[in-house]
């Protein structure tokens, strides 16, 4: 079962490294600041919509993206999907930098603001709503290819 965590592991990280030499990132690699875009920022606002706009990301590419919480209500977003086809380099809340090794969701209590940096991984189609929620504006339809 090791070789076959190893196995994968491996598998995964030799095309992203792969990816970072060929477009000379430098010794950072991935987290290198000519790999890095932003992302609109996502409102969390009673009634509001969270974006403009879905997202498309590429596989390989480090995006960064602000979560900002007005405090009309308790909010939070649930994508666990989004979140385990991502690498989470660090949330950043209040100047605090947290380095999960994962994530299902999170929530604002009152008004404030995160921002989140991760690597994009795994193509596919993902989402990340207002959990209990049905609405189109209420979720964030998400790319990676």
């Amino acid at each position: 079962m090791i070789r076959t965590l190893l196995a994968a592991a491996l598998a995964t990280a030799l095309p992203l490294a792969a990816h970072a030499e060929d477009n000379n990132f430098g010794l950072a690699g991935l987290l290198s600041s000519k790999n890095k875009q932003e992302l609109e920022p996502i409102q969390l606002s009673a009634g509001e919509p969270l974006t403009k706009a879905p997202w498309v990301l590429k596989s390989g590419v480090y995006y960064e993206f602000e979560i900002q919480g007005d405090g009309s209500q308790e909010l939070g977003l649930v994508g666990p999907e989004f979140f385990r086809a991502i690498w989470i380099d660090e949330i950043v809340v209040e100047g605090l930098e947290i380095r999960p090794l994962g994530l299902d969701s999170i929530e604002f209590d009152e008004a404030g603001e995160m921002e989140i940096g991760f690597i994009a991984l795994k193509p596919g189609q993902y989402y990340l709503k207002i959990p209990k929620t049905t609405g189109e504006t209420q979720r964030l339809e998400i790319t990676i290819e």
